[in-house]
């Protein structure tokens, strides 16, 4: 067998190293762009893109590519990769550690004064919140990695989760009367989970805490506080005073928030108004 060729340079991306282990896997099995086209069913032209970074390559294509090189799935998991880096990438950068991190917590603590929090949103309530100033391709995307996050409440090693909501927040309507029934119900069918926790703070509770933040806890490692900025992107503090700050502050709103059943009821008192 020839001699695999030397790698001309490291790939800067995904797309790119793909493109490199490819073109190693062909050289080696001494074949040409026109040959692997044959035996693959894609055109040379579409090898030769994939091959220099230019374009990414399908599902189909990556499960070819290891059923034709008996790589055992190779091909597929750099397609994976691929996708999931792509979907990082949609996000602004501040918030791409806490949606990384947001996957691995054991206890995940939100207080959201003025939306409900992504991880409850219906995708028609998320729409309305993410397509401000938005394009509709780049929208779309926003979309799509916000829904995919909400797995998280149903994974089989799922968090605890607990969820503080003001009043306002409840009663804001987004997206019109239909939409917000909607995702108030969806609320209410989330309480039914015993991981998932939901408590409402009303209006004239001794609450001064104005901006939401989530807390992620973790099992072996250090805590994390990321700050939402009135529904956009804010910080992420790793900082243990910061966090500890942040997790008293918590504390304090949920000790003003009606108890759970209480919460349920008002949540369904409000939507039965609409």
């Amino acid at each position: 067998m020839p001699r695999r060729p030397r790698d001309p340079g490291v790939p800067s991306s995904p797309t790119e190293y793909f493109g490199a282990e490819l073109r190693a896997y062909r050289e080696t099995s001494g074949l040409s762009r026109p040959q692997l086209s044959e035996r693959l069913g894609f055109t040379p032209q579409w090898i030769g893109q994939v091959e220099s970074g230019s374009s990414a390559p399908s599902d189909e294509f990556a499960m070819a590519c290891d059923t034709f090189f008996g790589t055992n799935g190779t091909f597929f998991r750099i397609w994976e990769w691929i996708q999931e880096l792509g979907k990082l990438q949609v996000l602004p950068p501040g918030f791409r550690p806490y949606a990384e991190a947001e996957g691995e917590a054991s206890y995940v603590k939100a207080f959201a004064p003025l939306l409900v929090p992504g991880l409850l949103q219906t995708p028609e309530y998320a729409r309305t919140v993410l397509e401000v100033g938005q394009r509709v391709g780049k929208l779309e995307e926003l979309l799509a990695v916000r829904m995919e996050r909400q797995s998280l409440l149903i994974k089989e090693d799922a968090p605890w989760l607990l969820f503080v909501l003001s009043e306002y927040a409840v009663r804001r309507i987004v997206g019109g009367r239909e939409v917000m029934c909607a995702q108030l119900e969806r609320l209410l069918s989330l309480t039914s989970e015993s991981h998932i926790t939901l408590q409402v703070v009303r209006d004239d509770a001794p609450v001064y805490q104005a901006s939401g933040f989530v807390l992620l806890e973790f099992k072996e490692r250090a805590s994390m506080c990321y700050m939402d900025s009135g529904g956009g992107y804010g910080p992420l503090l790793e900082n243990p005073r910061d966090v500890n700050e942040r997790a008293v502050a918590f504390d304090q709103v949920r000790s003003a928030a009606l108890p759970a059943g209480e919460s349920v009821r008002f949540v369904r008192t409000v939507m039965e108004g609409l």
